[in-house]
């Protein structure tokens, strides 16, 4: 089953692409490894989930954010690597939670992403991951997703 088929399948349709905020890329290609430039909460081009996490946002909330913020960095990933059927496993993913200092559900909240993930691809969408509490983000996001992912040769 393709990747295409396996998210018709689960009711999944990847966002369309988010123009870059600022100067930079959406992704760049190195070798075999595809790093993506971290992906806000956005739907076509619109901030969804902007606040804090203990302060306005609530879990669940945070939860559905970062899910979208993994979506539209699948979006990012499907464009530059011609297909999601090429990749072959993802290998690393950075969650930015912009949160209060008390907030202290961070792996739950950046479940959001792993979950999705391995529904998507199964073992090669689970990942090494980090989530890191910040203070804030660009223009007030709740969230931030970054990927890097191998490609199939």
């Amino acid at each position: 089953m393709s990747l295409q088929e396996r998210l018709k399948e689960l009711g999944i349709e990847l966002p369309s692409f988010n123009p870059p905020a600022a100067n930079y890329a959406p992704a760049v290609k190195n070798g075999g490894l595809l790093y993506t430039a971290g992906q806000t909460p956005k739907k076509d081009g619109k901030l969804v989930f902007k606040g804090k996490l203990g302060a306005g946002i609530s879990e669940q909330e945070g939860y559905a954010a970062v899910r979208l913020c993994t979506l539209n960095t699948l979006t990012i990933i499907n464009h530059y690597a011609d297909g999601l059927d090429n990749l072959s496993q993802i290998l690393k993913i950075t969650v930015f939670l912009n949160c209060t200092p008390d907030f202290e559900q961070h792996a739950k909240i950046a479940d959001g992403a792993t979950d999705l993930l391995v529904a998507i691809f199964g073992d090669a969408g689970r990942p090494a991951r980090s989530t890191v509490g910040v203070s804030a983000l660009p223009g007030g996001a709740a969230c931030e997703v970054e990927m890097v992912v191998a490609l199939r040769d």
